[in-house]
């Protein structure tokens, strides 16, 4: 049955700074979509949505909206100014009546309403504007990355939300698992056109390689059929016959056609360089624990970092997940306990604040302010580990063009604005890279590149995130905030922890008290019985986590011996590692056995 229109877009051209963002283009929004808005960062994407929520007028076309129906738009940066809560944001324009969709909102995406704006962060500005939206329940929402400063208890509760509703809504997001649970139908936005797909984001990256790969077929073919051509008019056929006249013309019309074609762009040239290595033991804490006032951040928690070790910690807003990270990595003592760093340690941090931006600073002063990279005696250059470079040049490595070197940074988008940060950061030579919430506005092939490079990174990584996927795709180990002061490991990503706990989606964290849900599809892990000591407890508890390092260091070592050359160019090294391969085999040999032993007497 056809869905009735609710907004429609037709022949729309817009322009910023003489260049056009977008020409000749039509869309309709239907009854019903739900829909994924993706493409490059700086492609357009939310000027697109605004748009659609009519906030800018295209220089030419029309933007026509059913009678009736209302549109309802979640802006990056809301503006809360003339509000003194942020429930009377919230609530503004609402009727007395409907005031509790506002309480509603509020308690699933965990913010106060009667939080003053003036003390309220960027997060909870935006959670605020995201409830004022969900409250006025319009036909059609756009939301320009709404899971931004959502932790994943949150997300769980929008996703049941925006499963349930019956308006229409258009996402950007860069939180794959998000779009792919919710998602229908894709919108991509490449080089100022719009394609549109009847299928939901899961199935947007295969589209997305066939259409290129398509269209480098034809380019390929353009560019043979250029090549005869011009072979034909050098190799002697006189031009001047009237006869061969329009075939020359026609030449010239394939290479005006070639010369037309918008090149794709091209992946951010981003690296990471671990420098010299760390020792093996990169963090050591013993019996650590934090409290602020009455309330009990971490209750005693041990945790051993190894060299090359990827370690998520995951868990509520306000859990305590950065707090941890700090007395980690030594920025913040411990009520008790201790922390003990490793050797030849360099570390860099990518901060979620983006506190490392100044706003009133150019991209070009942004790098060579900073001491880090300053070449002495050298305006133009940045130091990008060890090696001097031209600032336009490493700037272009990330995908910023001319025109933007001397923009300021304020000018940025969200997407662009964290790609500056990788910048800083992958300048620098580190052996531990403490990551908080990197993912948030990138694009999806910027997400891709930042995974494969942390996949080789030789290095060790720290990250907090809230992006389920990018938590599967990169970490080896998990560590759960629970919100009571708990901090529990668990070996793997974020859908081993998941398994582990016996939880299904949404992904919800709840307290270990909840009862599991009825009917869940795997089987609960059984708890250890009183068959076990507490010391076997707790191993029990500790072997997952010991095997999967094993497994990393069994990984790595096979992949250093496969080099064909290093027994006769590096005999010692050769020697070394493969007996280190040997130990690391047998020992996941007994911890396997050990792992057995013990969970068939805890079941039993």
């Amino acid at each position: 049955m056809a869905r009735a229109p609710l907004l429609q877009l037709t022949d729309i051209s817009l322009t910023f700074g003489g260049n056009p963002v977008f020409e000749d283009l039509s869309l309709i929004v239907q009854q019903g979509d739900r829909v994924a808005l993706v493409g490059r960062n700086g492609s357009g994407k939310s000027t697109l949505m605004k748009v659609m929520a009519g906030i800018v007028e295209p220089d030419r076309g029309d933007v026509i909206l059913t009678t009736g129906a209302h549109v309802g738009y979640m802006e990056q940066e809301p503006d809360l100014s003339g509000f003194e809560t942020l429930g009377d944001f919230a609530a503004d324009g609402l009727p007395e009546a409907e005031t509790y969709r506002v309480e509603m909102a509020a308690e699933g995406l965990k913010f106060d309403p009667a939080r003053p704006v003036a003390t309220a962060s960027g997060g909870e500005r935006r959670r605020a504007a995201l409830a004022r939206l969900l409250a006025q329940a319009p036909e059609l929402m756009l939301l320009d990355e709404p899971t931004n400063h959502l932790d994943i208890e949150a997300i769980g509760w929008l996703e049941e939300y925006l499963s349930q509703t019956r308006a229409a809504y258009v996402i950007i997001s860069h939180d794959r698992a998000f779009l792919r649970r919710l998602t229908r139908a894709t919108l991509w936005i490449d080089r100022g056109e719009v394609r549109r797909q009847e299928r939901g984001f899961e199935h947007f990256e295969d589209w997305r390689e066939a259409t290129w790969s398509a269209e480098d077929d034809a380019r390929h073919k353009l560019d043979r059929k250029i090549k005869a051509e011009a072979r034909w008019a050098v190799e002697g056929i006189s031009a001047r016959r009237k006869r061969n006249q329009g075939r020359v013309r026609a030449l010239a019309d394939l290479r005006a056609e070639r010369s037309a074609q918008i090149r794709r762009q091209g992946a951010a040239a981003m690296a990471l360089d671990a420098g010299p290595q760390s020792g093996k033991r990169v963090i050591e804490a013993k019996g650590i624990s934090k409290t602020f006032g009455d309330r009990v951040i971490l209750k005693p928690f041990d945790l051993r970092v190894q060299r090359g070790d990827r370690v998520a910690f995951v868990g509520p807003n306000g859990a305590g997940k950065t707090t941890l990270i700090k007395m980690l990595i030594g920025e913040l003592p411990p009520d008790e306990g201790s922390v003990t760093l490793g050797t030849n340690l360099e570390m860099a941090i990518f901060d979620q604040t983006r506190s490392a931006l100044n706003p009133d600073q150019s991209l070009w002063e942004s790098l060579t302010g900073d001491p880090e990279m300053r070449v002495s005696g050298r305006a133009d250059q940045v130091m990008v580990r060890g090696q001097p470079r031209h600032v336009v040049g490493y700037l272009k490595d990330f995908l910023f063009d001319d025109a933007q070197v001397r923009a300021p940074v304020r000018s940025l988008s969200g997407g662009e604005k964290a790609r500056l940060l990788l910048a800083r950061l992958m300048a620098r030579q580190s052996n531990l890279l403490v990551l908080d919430e990197p993912t948030n506005d990138l694009d999806v092939e910027t997400l891709d590149l930042l995974q494969d490079l942390l996949g080789e990174y030789d290095g060790t990584v720290l990250l907090v995130s809230h992006d389920r996927d990018f938590i599967d795709r990169v970490a080896d180990t998990t560590v759960a905030m629970e919100g009571d002061g708990r901090a529990v490991i668990y070996a793997g990503g974020w859908s081993d922890y998941r398994a582990q706990r016996g939880e299904d989606e949404p992904a919800v964290i709840v307290q270990p008290a909840v009862a599991p849900k009825k009917g869940a599809a795997q089987e609960k892990p059984k708890a250890a019985k009183s068959s076990l000591s507490f010391t076997e407890k707790h191993r029990l508890e500790e072997l997952p986590t010991v095997i999967s390092r094993l497994v990393a260091e069994i990984a790595k070592l096979s992949q250093f011996l496969s080099d064909p050359d290093l027994y006769r160019t590096a005999p010692q090294k050769f020697e070394k590692a493969t007996l280190a391969l040997a130990e690391r085999q047998s020992a996941l040999d007994s911890a396997e056995e050990e792992w057995l032993t013990l969970e068939e007497r805890a079941a039993g």
